[in-house]
């Protein structure tokens, strides 16, 4: 079942949300204050990820209600090797006023010297920021632009099992361009919008404490078209819409359920680093993937805790497009993750 969302606002005076489903952009109208859940299970998060064939710079401002976070990630793909610094700050409980859309507004943190910036409005999406001096980090800046912003988005409204006033509410906006620059330990990285592209994960909503949940993404350019995908699953009820979809030349196509064949080792842990492969159960997206480097984390402390391996590669296969016509790629940059957390 793929059910299409239509315009209104997103929960009703329960909290609960009033229609599950996707669409290709925020038709609901998400209010902080229509949540009637503990604000301690809120979480408001704004995830830009922006690369080209080199490298890639991830930017993360996150309200997890109890943990705010600033979060940036740098990786080379040639190397490769990648460095992520994640400030943190104590119980933001919905100070960092995150806007109730992407459609415009400022999401902006500062922890101790470092601070991030999105400034959204005028047909374009700024980011700014810089890292204090640490271990990991001589200096770190950066300003980038994001534009020429696609017609469609994947967008998903989904609830959880047995948790009524709980729901995930989020958008996945690929293959925006990007043009600017960034400073890392003495280096400077320039982003030339004919080979850089962005992408923007926007999410609220109210989680359940343990989650699991696969995601993978890709954006470029094929044969002079400008392609990419969303794909996923595992994380609440997802009876209503899958989060798949695909995008050519801006426009949207939506797919049914995709499977992440992540290989096993000898011992039966996932083999992150080994080629994976993915299959739709409609058969409309059927790719390889060659990891290059798995940017890993993990973290246990006692009542938080987090294992996440988002692993760059490369993807070849086909995708089929609602028409029938069938979208070739080969050596396609992306990622696909599997994250697991309680908190």
């Amino acid at each position: 079942m793929q059910n299409l969302l239509s315009r209104g606002k997103l929960l009703n005076d329960n909290g609960e949300l009033i229609e599950k489903g996707y669409a290709t952009s925020l038709v609901r109208e998400y209010s902080r204050e229509d949540i009637k859940a503990s604000a301690l299970r809120i979480k408001e998060w704004d995830y830009y990820l922006i690369y080209n064939q080199h490298f890639a710079l991830a930017l993360t401002i996150d309200d997890n209600a109890y943990m705010s976070m600033l979060s940036v990630s740098v990786i080379d793909f040639d190397t490769p090797a990648e460095t992520t610094i994640s400030p943190i700050g104590l119980f933001p409980m919905g100070k960092l006023n995150m806007p109730p859309t992407s459609a415009e507004g400022i999401s902006r943190l500062r922890i101790g010297n470092s601070e991030l910036c999105f400034t959204v409005g005028n047909g374009e999406r700024r980011l700014s920021g810089s890292l204090a001096k640490s271990k990991n980090c001589e200096n770190f800046d950066c300003d980038i632009v994001l534009f020429d912003e696609p017609a469609d988005s994947m967008v998903i409204a989904t609830p959880f099992a047995n948790k009524p006033r709980a729901f995930y509410y989020n958008q996945k906006i690929i293959a925006m361009r990007a043009s600017g620059r960034m400073n890392f330990n003495g280096k400077e990285y320039s982003f030339d919008p004919a080979v850089s592209f962005g992408l923007l994960d926007w999410g609220r909503g109210v989680w359940t404490y343990r989650n699991t949940w696969y995601w993978g993404a890709a954006q470029g350019m094929a044969d002079g078209h400008t392609v990419g995908f969303n794909i996923g699953y595992g994380f609440g009820d997802t009876s209503a819409a899958s989060e798949n979809m695909l995008f050519y030349d801006g426009k949207a196509h939506k797919i049914n359920d995709v499977a992440f064949n992540i290989p096993k080792t000898e011992d039966g842990r996932d083999d992150f680093m080994s080629p994976w492969t993915f299959t739709s159960s409609d058969r409309r997206f059927e790719m390889d993937f060659v990891p290059v480097i798995d940017r890993k984390a993990k973290t246990d402390l006692l009542l938080i805790g987090s294992d996440q391996h988002q692993v760059f590669g490369r993807f070849s296969g086909r995708m089929r497009l609602n028409n029938g016509e069938v979208i070739e790629i080969k050596d396609f940059l992306g990622f696909a993750e599997k994250v697991k957390n309680k908190w």
